[in-house]
């Protein structure tokens, strides 16, 4: 006998981004069109060929931790907890009221605990090979560290644990939170991302795989996708949190219900280690089985939130994806918003997931800004909301993440009806 599936709907979320340290603010300034990149501050760029990022600003782990806490947790850890509160208290969560059997959390994570690993061994070379290291180090660095505390402060006992398909991440952990609830294997599951890679490490590995711009004389002009000029991405950090729940157990506590999550694609581009395949092979069966998943055609999606990382070759393969699967409408309404935030890498499906969820409740489509002169191929084949954001009635939105290894995760949001 075929188990039905459960419909799945979205009733908290919560965010730590360059651009605000909370949902609110960050959807502000997204539906505004600012940028928060700027001049990196967190180390000394003087040897670096890229000195801009888009960091966190304003974030206190004190606000959020007492003082013994917060020392056990990597940066990348002390975001997603952040996030994930915000996501709890937004969805109007009481634990105590509901089976903690039942809740769970999956988190993504490409990086983990990076600047913990790097502090650890500059100090254990410093110190002549002498191996002390300090006892929370492999807790700290463990990618799969924030699913773990964000259970234990609130004693969630459902399933737990990470993703890790690089900068698709934490869109995996959406698709697999939504599959796990309409299989009734879950009630609720927070999900999200978290990465804090603005460091020697994760820039120079960056640079040195030639992704990331270097157009340091206007750092927040930089990130430009679709664009003739662009040349490579904007490291940016932070996190965001959803609280996945089922329609029936956010309608008997009765949540506010935000979006419900319609589909989720998921495909390999089985073609390089860090490039996408030339035609977005990947890309177009993650779009195409999302939307098979959903049982919707192509024409019902209002908005897709390109993956649009500003790379030469990633924009231009997506493109390629979308217009083999939508066909080329100025009807279709495309945006890169990694031209305000920068890409967050494992945590970038999750702010992407705020912004598809916002656009739904507000009906805006966010724009790309920085970009001027789109590649003659496709100027005038798409409309990529460029400049300011534009008012459209939103029913279906369509969210991208691509990783390196050729992982593809892509997420169809709807507007809730009962």
């Amino acid at each position: 006998m075929m188990k039905e599936l459960k419909r799945v709907v979205i009733t908290g979320m919560g965010a730590i981004t360059p651009l605000g340290n909370n949902v609110d603010e960050f959807w502000k300034n997204i539906a505004e069109g600012k940028s928060g990149v700027d001049m990196i501050t967190k180390f000394d760029t003087t040897h670096f060929k890229t000195k801009f990022a888009a960091e966190v600003k304003g974030f206190h782990a004190a606000d959020h931790f007492e003082k013994n806490e917060a020392r056990k947790y990597d940066l990348f850890t002390q975001y997603a907890v952040a996030a994930s509160e915000e996501a709890i208290k937004n969805a109007g969560l009481h634990f105590e009221k509901l089976n903690k059997n039942k809740i769970g959390v999956i988190w993504g994570s490409g990086n983990g605990g990076i600047q913990t690993f790097q502090d650890q061994l500059e100090e254990f070379f410093k110190g002549n090979k002498n191996p002390r290291f300090n006892p929370y180090f492999i807790p700290k660095i463990i990618a799969d560290i924030p699913s773990g505390v964000i259970s234990i402060r609130h004693e969630l006992r459902g399933l737990n644990f990470s993703t890790i398909s690089a900068c698709a991440s934490s869109n995996t952990a959406i698709i697999d939170a939504f599959n796990y609830i309409r299989l009734g294997k879950a009630d609720v599951i927070i999900a999200g991302g978290s990465e804090a890679a603005i460091n020697e490490s994760g820039v120079g590995g960056f640079s040195a795989s030639k992704a990331l711009s270097t157009h340091n004389e206007d750092p927040q002009a930089a990130s430009r996708p679709f664009d003739i000029k662009r040349d490579g991405f904007v490291m940016g950090e932070g996190a965001g949190a959803l609280v996945i729940e089922s329609l029936d157990s956010a309608l008997a506590r009765g949540a506010n219900i935000l979006a419900e999550i319609a589909g989720g694609g998921m495909a390999a581009d089985a073609y390089h280690l860090t490039g996408t395949h030339p035609d977005g092979e990947g890309a177009y069966l993650g779009m195409a089985d999302a939307l098979e998943d959903a049982e919707i055609n192509a024409q019902q999606i209002d908005y897709i939130n390109a993956h649009a990382t500003s790379t030469y070759l990633g924009d231009e393969s997506e493109l390629r994806a979308i217009a083999r699967l939508f066909g080329e409408s100025k009807g279709l309404n495309i945006s890169g918003t990694k031209s305000m935030t920068g890409h967050l890498l494992g945590a970038a499906g999750a702010i992407e997931a705020i912004i598809s969820v916002k656009s739904i409740l507000h009906n805006i489509v966010p724009p790309t800004i920085n970009t001027s002169e789109v590649e003659p191929a496709w100027k005038d084949k798409f409309n990529l909301t460029l400049g300011k954001a534009q008012p459209k009635e939103i029913n279906y939105v369509l969210s991208n993440t691509f990783g390196f290894g050729g992982h593809i995760a892509s997420v169809i949001f709807k507007k809730y009806k009962a």
